[in-house]
């Protein structure tokens, strides 16, 4: 993550309520609030493209410069309320931090390398939380994976993190899973199951329609000695 957080203009918000807000949407805006410990709460309107572009580039917890109005206040992404239908960010949350500060956040987890041929990787953990400076926020943690081996195991606490980070999460939480492919032996028998029952019916069926023929064509017949 950048160490010289982007500048995002901000209007002050003076009016409030669901009115306002669907005001503030159908303008191309964002409504939020600011949390910061020490000070009111700072709330504000953003431009809906800036802001989503940021939270797409550097994810949910992006540090941003928010200027409201002339004044620069340093914060990060807290939350973002989605519209469910559209996906577009309807509301944010910022908390206000300052420069060495450090704060708690949760950081994605991804996978890099191969194991072993026949293994299966099973990623237990999508995310953990470290506390970290503000301003050097990881966009991922990566765990490597290479040459592991069926049977091995990873746990939070022996995940490299970056320099600086501390692990807040569970340490024994189980983050990789190196195992061998299993069949579900209660799964295949109801598969079988189920493929023999359709089986079954659609002989049924054809058995039917067999019958339903030789009763019209016995009727035919008696039609045509008529």
């Amino acid at each position: 993550m950048a160490t010289t957080p982007p500048v995002v203009k901000a209007h002050k918000r003076e009016e409030f309520g669901k009115g306002a807000a669907r005001r503030l949407r159908r303008d191309g805006r964002i409504p939020g609030v600011l949390y910061e410990s020490g000070i009111e709460n700072v709330h504000f309107s953003v431009d809906r493209i800036e802001m989503t572009a940021l939270v797409r580039n550097d994810g949910t917890n992006a540090i941003l410069r928010l200027d409201v109005d002339g004044k620069e206040l340093l914060c990060m992404v807290k939350h973002v309320d989605q519209n469910v239908l559209t996906l577009e960010i309807d509301h944010i949350d910022l908390l206000g931090v300052k420069r060495g500060e450090k704060v708690t956040v949760e950081v994605p987890v991804v996978t890099e390398g191969e194991a072993v041929d026949d293994a299966v990787v099973l990623q237990e953990t999508d995310v953990l939380e470290i506390e970290v400076d503000a301003l050097n926020i990881p966009d991922e943690i990566v765990v490597n994976i290479e040459g592991k081996e069926i049977g091995e195991q990873i746990v939070a606490s022996e995940v490299v993190l970056p320099a600086g980070a501390e692990l807040t999460s569970d340490p024994d939480a189980l983050v990789v899973n190196v195992t061998y492919f299993q069949e579900d032996e209660e799964l295949e028998e109801a598969a079988a199951e189920a493929e023999a029952g359709g089986a079954e019916a659609g002989a049924d069926a054809d058995q039917a329609e067999g019958t339903v023929e030789i009763a019209d064509g016995g009727e035919g017949d008696e039609g045509a000695s008529e």
